[in-house]
């Protein structure tokens, strides 16, 4: 293993979403991830084949059957010697499963015991079902995405599932991770989606209270409410985005551009922007995308072209920093962020569930009758 979080051992329980982004983000930084599959479930991505499953990439998979005599022991010898557990049930699953902190902790005073959930452990909300957007709505961020004068738009499930939930999760695990270095004593980590979208949203609530954000979405420097922070559509039909905020930027970009009618002076007066943006949008409509990025690529005035999936990995600052890497003919994002020494390996593509099982359980110390009496009960 290599990466800043080789030597590290991580149990994850199998589920959709943040949990295993959260998992995935520690096994690309070179922890050795092992995910606890249900004996028999088929691909939980609902892909076609693991190897599109780019969220389940880097670990290995052992497939247990915990409803049967010595499945649920099995987890916590694997649990026992771990330093991290990843489960995203609801609040009181991983109980009923024998498998509750108070158990885990009880076997392994160290494991620090992270949680993935919606709504959060208590709350009036917490056994309520839900996904990321209603997550980011209850948190007050959804509101504030989208056009004026239209419905919010669910920013896909980014915000919630992954920046507030499995990113905010795996941040929480290394924090009490480097606490359990000194205290020697591991802890939960009760990570929940409508805190961290929340949370991502910090800048706005302040903003919010200084009285330079309102409820109106749609209407600020950075919602799409300016002229000069915005996408827009090219001759071609493709689209470019600006984001020339600063004055400096918005004057290279006014040079560049040829926006020398008056009409663009006033950068800040939110009155104008209306009349400012139709403006800008019939002069981008003059060129094609790639006009533009003659023009405006690589410059101070905060340009970049829109690019879709294919074009993305073919940029050629993309291709220079090698941001993206090819698994087993699949195109996804390369692990990050860069390290200066500790390099992490090239992750490897997800597997079928249980692919490792006997593996892994031996690796973990499983001795060859304990094997044998796990397969006769039916646990793998």
């Amino acid at each position: 293993m290599a990466g800043p979080l080789a030597g590290l051992k991580v149990v994850e329980m199998v589920g959709l979403g943040p949990a295993p982004f959260c998992a995935m983000l520690l096994a690309d930084m070179g922890a050795e991830v092992i995910r606890i599959d249900r004996a028999g479930r088929g691909d939980v991505s609902g892909l076609e084949g693991t190897r599109f499953d780019v969220l389940g990439r880097g670990r290995r998979s052992v497939a247990l059957n915990l409803k049967r005599p010595g499945g649920t022991e099995a987890a916590l010898a694997l649990i026992a010697q771990a330093g991290v557990l990843i489960e995203g049930f609801r609040p009181g699953v991983m109980e009923r499963m024998g498998l509750g902190p108070e158990v885990c902790l009880g076997n392994n005073p160290r494991l620090v015991y992270g949680r993935m959930t919606g709504w959060g452990q208590q709350g009036p909300m917490a056994q309520a079902a839900g996904h990321d957007i209603n997550y980011i709505a209850l948190s007050g961020v959804l509101n504030a995405i989208g056009r004026h004068g239209e419905p919010p738009v669910p920013p896909i499930n980014l915000v919630g599932d992954f920046g507030g939930g499995g990113m905010l999760l795996a941040f929480g695990l290394l924090c009490a991770l480097l606490e359990a270095r000194q205290s020697g004593r591991g802890q939960v980590v009760d990570a929940a989606m409508t805190e961290g979208s929340a949370l991502l949203a910090a800048c706005l609530w302040g903003y919010k209270a200084g009285g330079l954000w309102s409820n109106e979405r749609g209407t600020h420097l950075i919602d799409g409410g300016s002229h000069f922070y915005d996408s827009y559509a090219c001759a071609d039909g493709k689209y470019i985005a600006i984001g020339a905020v600063e004055p400096q930027f918005y004057a290279l970009l006014r040079e560049r551009v040829g926006l020398l009618d008056p009409v663009f002076d006033a950068q800040y007066e939110a009155a104008a922007w209306p009349q400012q943006k139709l403006r800008l949008a019939e002069v981008f409509k003059t060129r094609s995308r790639a006009d533009w990025c003659a023009l405006l690529e690589g410059s101070d005035a905060c340009f970049a072209p829109v690019l879709d999936w294919d074009e993305a990995p073919r940029h050629a600052h993309a291709q220079a920093r090698g941001s993206f890497v090819t698994l087993d003919g699949v195109v996804q994002p390369a692990p990050a962020p860069r390290f200066s020494r500790s390099v992490p390996a090239q992750p490897t593509s997800a597997v079928p569930a249980g692919h490792h099982t006997e593996e892994v359980l031996r690796d973990w110390g499983f001795g060859a009758d304990q094997l044998a009496a796990l397969q006769r009960d039916g646990v793998f």
